[in-house]
This record gives C-alpha cells, structure tokens and sequence, in this order.
C-alpha cells in the first residue's frame, strides 16, 4: 500500500514527532510512505524509508493567511497528481487544522484528518480572551471537520468531538499515537551534556496551552529545594516568567532536543501543566523509561494513561498550590510506574491499525 502524510512543517512538536513515528514504522513493514510538507521547516530527524516533499523552498514558510491557504492548497493538488501519476494512495492523512485546512482546499482523495489535540477546551480557553473569536474557531472546525473522516488520538479526543465541541465527523476512529519501547531505551543511553541532578523535567513548546506560568508558580511553591529543567526553546516571555518568581538560578532553559530521552531519563520526575491535550507523548515516554509523572488532568490523555493506577500523580488544571502538593508527595514518596499497563501504545498494534484503515479505502 501507499500512504501519505501531510503536515505544515517538521517542527519540534508532539504531533510531527508522531507522525514520523507512524510513517517509520509503516515504512519498516514494506508499505511506501510519502511525508508532504506545506513549507521546508524540518527540526526532526527525518527516519529513513520515508519520502519527504516540500512545497516551499528550504527554510521558506508558507503563508498562512486565506490566500496562503489556497496558493498551498493548488501546490498540494499539483504535488500530489504528480505523486498519484506513479502509484495512487491508499490513505492520505493531514494533521493539526492549518494542514487539515489546506487538505480539503486540494480535495485530497482518500482524505482522513488526524486530531491531535481537545477542540472544545482549546476553544473554551480562547473564550476567556474573546468570545467571539472563539464563536469563530468553534464554527470553523465544525465546517472543517464535520463532513469528513477523522482519526482520534485518545478515547478523550473522540469524546470531546462527539460531545462538547458537537462535531459530527461522518466517522472517528480512535488510534494513538506509537511508541517503540525499545528504541526509547535504546535513545535514552545516548551521550548527552546532562544537568546537575537531581532535577524535574517539562518537555514542551513554549505556548499558552503549555501553561509554563502554572509549572513555575507550583514550582516556586515546593517546600523542597528543587531544580527544573525546561526542554523549551528559549523565549523572552518565559525568560521574564523566571525572573519575575526569582527562579533564576534554579530553573534551566535547554532548549529543543531532538533527542529528549536521555534528559528524562536523569530526571525525578516529569511534570505536565498543561490546560488541554491530545494524548501526552512525554507522558508515554516518561514512563517507559521507569519515570514518575505528575500532571494536570487535563482534556484529554492524562486520566487514560495515569489515572486508573495513579490516580493521586492528576491535579486539576490551573491549580499551582494542587500541582506543588503532588510534586512534594512525589518527590516523598516515588510513584510505582510499573503499575501502568502501556500495551496499547505499542507500536505494532497502531501501525496495525493504520494499516486495517488504508486497507479499508479500497
């Protein structure tokens, strides 16, 4: 079979890294796997045995205005006849709601969208700032992705579509993102220039979403002395977060790691602070790697992977005083990750899935 993935960039997010992830391993079981690109922005290694097509010169971005929108929307169409005029597809998949966006302008064929993330509580929190901005997003994703198939990243994610944000999607499959145990261990054993231990670890892009002002105000409240590490890229917002707690000489700024593991894998413990998800990867990761994780319980992902074992290591969102509390009886008392079944994230049953679902185009 022949599948395609369409992305806006290779950026350092959670949703590329996935990507990539599913592309490999359809790729190791013999499929032919294309990654299109709507601009050449490319943080990640790219695996090999996949196929990368970019539609802007290296380094160049696209526009993402209503014009850029349909002139990459006409790049796609042509990049993909050209593609289809060897070997058609059997499944194209777009990701993250720009690249989804651009995907119907190009009526891409065999077209499913990947949601990454919870749609309603990302609209909620933009209600905060604007309602009527957030009227706008709410109807722009019903319009995009309520006559169209769509795969899910967590049970929560597919909840929230039929629920709360009243996406009537004509079908949602449920697929989580792959993780390859092995090769995390494998990775996390890599040389790196660590931090002075002990440390706590955030893994994510500086954004609100992230809720970086949560993480350091709960951090400024431990009654413990601790250090955090932030795998961030260093902004002059998150900088002023800093001084302004007076957490100058306990919190580093590392910057984006291609390769994260060795870093988490020093850690204590890992913390999420996040207002909403899709499904967490560090969360996945941290714990294969036998690290204790605290996290908001946010929509949607953190209560389906630590809640049934770990129900104390969730706190609810926006609460630094909460989130404090769970890191000190962590760091007290280290939660026993091995109570968490991952199974299901494995990466022989998603890849699997992947393929009953290209199989099922026709």
């Amino acid at each position: 079979m022949r599948v395609g993935f369409v992305l806006t960039n290779l950026a350092g997010g959670g949703a590329e890294k996935a990507v990539l992830k599913i592309s490999s391993g359809l790729a190791a079981r013999g499929h032919r796997v294309d990654v299109i690109l709507l601009e050449h922005v490319v943080a990640h290694a790219v695996p090999a045995g996949l196929a990368l097509h970019a539609l802007t010169a290296p380094g160049r971005h696209a526009s993402k205005g209503w014009l850029g929108k349909r002139l990459a929307a006409r790049k796609l169409a042509r990049k993909l006849a050209e593609l289809e005029a060897e070997e058609r597809f059997s499944l194209l998949v777009s990701t993250l709601p720009f690249t989804d966006e651009v995907a119907r302008l190009a009526r891409v064929p065999v077209h499913w969208c990947r949601i990454a993330n919870t749609l309603s509580a990302e609209v909620a929190r933009l209600a905060v700032r604007s309602p009527a901005t957030a009227a706008r997003r709410i109807a722009r994703y019903r319009g995009l992705y309520g006559a169209r198939p769509v795969v899910a990243v967590s049970q929560g994610v597919a909840d929230d579509l039929r629920g709360p944000a009243g996406i009537a999607a004509s079908r949602i499959q449920v697929i989580p993102n792959p993780f390859d145990f092995s090769e995390i261990s494998r990775l996390a054993k890599a040389p790196a220039e660590l931090p002075e231990r002990p440390y706590l670890i955030h893994a994510g892009r500086f954004s609100g979403q992230k809720r970086h002002d949560l993480l350091l105000e709960a951090f400024a409240r431990l009654n413990r002395p601790a250090r955090l590490v932030l795998l961030a890229d260093p902004e002059p917002a998150l900088e002023r977060m800093i001084r302004e707690r007076g957490l100058e000489g306990r919190v580093q700024v590392a910057g984006f790691q291609q390769n994260p593991y060795p870093w988490i894998a020093a850690a204590e413990l890992l913390v999420l602070s996040s207002d909403h998800e899709g499904l967490p990867n560090v969360i996945v990761e941290a714990l294969a790697l036998g690290i204790p994780v605290v996290s908001t319980d946010c929509p949607s992902g953190p209560r389906e992977i630590l809640g049934a074992a770990l129900p104390k290591c969730l706190v609810p969102p926006g609460d630094a005083a909460a989130l404090a509390g769970a890191i000190d009886r962590a760091l007290a008392a280290r939660p026993d990750v091995s109570r968490i079944d991952l199974s299901r994230y494995a990466k022989a049953p998603v890849i699997e899935a992947y393929e009953r679902l290209a199989a099922e185009q026709g």
